[in-house]
């Protein structure tokens, strides 16, 4: 994976992009009611996908705080809940992964309250704490998922595809060795 400061910031940005966006779509989707109709998430039309294309700025907000605190926080909660010697690099992938959601979702979660609720929604800031623990509790799941099975797979993913450096010879290695084991 990134190797370099450059490729760093271009994989944070992949990866900002597509979480921004997974967000985005699915709290449209709770705003334009699908979450509640007979047949939920399933009804849902191109709207969704446009009006979250409309909001992808908070992708900007995702990346300075992931930068800032974000992904250095989770990787110190993976590193003490994980062990080098037992657990395998999925498993200590996963755990990151889950530990950088269990830091960014409250972060995006206070930026989206107080954007969306009391910037631009007009309630009283005497709420903020209540709006900002609804949206945690709404969001905290789906990102995990959204993280985990479609975000950093896929940033991984695009990012093997720009920088191709030979890292399939690896993971034949890998395989070749794990085939042998069993």
């Amino acid at each position: 994976m990134p190797k370099t400061k450059a490729e760093g910031v271009c994989f944070g940005v992949i990866m900002s992009i597509l979480m921004a966006f997974g967000m985005e779509v699915y709290n449209k989707a709770w705003q334009y009611g699908y979450a509640s109709m007979p047949g939920g998430f399933s009804n849902m039309t191109n709207e969704v996908f446009l009006g979250a294309l409309e909001e992808m700025y908070m992708a900007v907000f995702v990346f300075v705080i992931s930068e800032l605190y974000g992904n250095k926080s989770g990787r110190l909660l993976s590193a003490r809940i994980t062990d080098d010697e037992k657990d395998g690099a999925f498993t200590k992938m996963l755990y990151m992964g889950g530990c950088t959601v269990l830091v960014m979702c409250p972060s995006m979660s206070l930026i989206a309250a107080v954007l969306f609720n009391v910037i631009l929604g007009g309630e009283p800031v005497s709420q903020l704490a209540a709006m900002w623990a609804g949206t945690v509790i709404k969001n905290f799941p789906m990102a995990l998922i959204w993280n985990i099975f479609a975000a950093a797979p896929l940033t991984r993913l695009i990012f093997r595809l720009v920088f191709r450096r030979g890292e399939n010879k690896e993971r034949k290695k890998l395989a070749a060795e794990c085939a042998d084991k069993a």
